[in-house]
């Protein structure tokens, strides 16, 4: 299975514009491969923890015909494997090259048409996310985390292959801690285009 920046290019790291003089400018930051992978693995196995059933039913399936302990620890075995697979498709997203800058210090630029993460923003260089690739934002306890949506299967991927690659999608997304914002009005400036954009609820108004 493909990781979600090779198939997109929107993800290789590129030449960016340092952003309109109305974008919020924040520190530097750098995502923690541990922090990911204790989000995704949460993410992922929420999900889809009722996989590993059916490697084990596939193992112990022929006791029905030939009774047997052996044909439950086979079920265990291939449980196990699936998950220490799956698992290790999530945990490969911090290591391979392709991904590597998205675990590098960068700030952010970020805007109404896309959020620039910027190693040098004097350079330009950077990569942009544009605003269409977020599908969904969830605030917690020390920032936001902005999910990217899942990529589209090439054409030339049908039928079986196809269905791996939708279902089994690597998660990825974008840590923005509160701490890196200097300013509590940028926070809320941000806070509010994530509302404008649908990516969080409308604040609920004021008791008066």
């Amino acid at each position: 299975m493909q990781l979600p920046n090779q198939r997109g290019a929107s993800y290789r790291q590129q030449q960016q514009p340092a952003g309109s003089p109305l974008a919020i400018r924040t520190k530097k930051h750098q995502l923690d491969s541990n922090l990911y992978t204790r989000v995704a693995m949460g993410y992922v196995w929420r999900k889809e923890w009722w996989f590993a059933i059916i490697p084990f039913v596939v193992g112990v399936l022929p006791a029905a015909i030939w009774p047997s302990w052996w044909w439950l620890v086979s079920g265990l075995v291939l449980a196990l494997l699936y998950v220490l697979l799956r698992s290790s498709q999530i945990t490969a997203v911090t290591q391979v090259e392709q991904t590597k800058p998205l675990f590098e210090r960068m700030s952010y630029v970020i805007d109404q048409r896309q959020i620039g993460l910027m190693q040098n923003e004097k350079e330009g260089k950077g990569m942009g996310v544009n605003w269409e690739m977020i599908g969904r934002v969830e605030r917690e306890g020390e920032g936001y985390l902005l999910w990217f949506r899942n990529q589209e299967v090439p054409a030339d991927i049908t039928g079986w292959r196809a269905w791996i690659a939708r279902t089994f999608e690597t998660p990825m997304f974008l840590h923005v801690p509160f701490k890196i914002f200097n300013t509590a009005t940028d926070q809320k400036l941000f806070e509010s285009m994530l509302r404008r954009k649908n990516l969080l609820p409308a604040a609920a108004p004021e008791a008066k």
